[in-house]
């Protein structure tokens, strides 16, 4: 048991040392990586489009790479908002790590990308414990999913930099309650900012960009205080344990 343990630690700490050097590189070059977790079916393709066209007609050099574990059905529809969009196929693989996703970069990523969205793969289990090197960790969830996510999932929601609650147009009809969802996010990651957006509509998109946009020109990024705590625990104890999203934590000055 020990070596599996020891194993996965030794894994999860070349993935983090990966991505502070790809975080470190792109931000020298001002590209700013804002990494995107759901389950399934979570209306985060739909959302990143419109907020992608947003992008597109204000002028903000952006790029997308959206990973899933077969077909480049979401990659075709991004590629309808005009931007750089590249398809990531895991082969059975539930989450990305840095070193995918730093190869997939090396040579198509644009030097004036001033935001790369990663859509991560449908799954809110595996991708929670893997720094991209991302600045930004958006974690959304539909209103179809239960106001009880943000507990079933603490890790995911936990480590968020910002939560986005998508559908809100059928909200009414599932009988989706606001206000538990925001008292479960907060018991998870207290202060973190809930965004309520619905695609169909077009309600709330640009706000996710604005966020991204302000995080990127150094504006203040919301420090989980679950990696405040592990970060604090690895000083503690001499530790290297993991800590998904303390880099960008860090980077925040928090």
């Amino acid at each position: 048991m020990c070596r599996v343990v020891d194993l996965q630690q030794a894994v999860l700490a070349k993935n983090d040392a990966t991505a502070h050097t790809l975080r470190a590189e792109l931000a020298a070059r001002g590209t700013t990586i804002v990494n995107l977790l759901s389950s399934p079916g979570s209306g985060k393709t739909a959302l990143l489009e419109g907020e992608l066209l947003l992008a597109r007609e204000r002028g903000v050099r952006v790029a997308a790479l959206t990973a899933d574990l077969a077909t480049e059905n979401d990659a075709v529809r991004l590629a309808r908002s005009g931007v750089p969009v590249k398809q990531v196929l895991t082969d059975g693989l539930c989450h990305l790590e840095a070193g995918m996703l730093s190869r997939h970069l090396d040579g198509w990523l644009s030097e004036d990308t001033r935001l790369l969205f990663v859509e991560n793969v449908g799954n809110l289990v595996c991708p929670a414990s893997y720094d991209l090197g991302e600045s930004v960790r958006v974690v959304l969830a539909s209103v179809t999913e239960g106001e009880d996510k943000p507990l079933k999932y603490p890790t995911a929601f936990g480590l968020a930099h910002l939560v986005v609650v998508t559908k809100t147009d059928i909200a009414e009809a599932v009988e989706f309650d606001e206000a538990a969802f925001r008292a479960n996010v907060a018991q998870v990651n207290p202060g973190v900012e809930v965004l309520l957006t619905s695609a169909r509509r077009g309600d709330g998109v640009g706000a996710l960009l604005d966020r991204a946009t302000a995080a990127a020109d150094g504006g203040p990024v919301h420090a989980p205080v679950m990696a405040r705590q592990e970060h604090l625990h690895q000083h503690e104890h001499g530790t290297h344990t993991h800590t998904a999203a303390a880099g960008a934590m860090a980077q925040s000055g928090s």
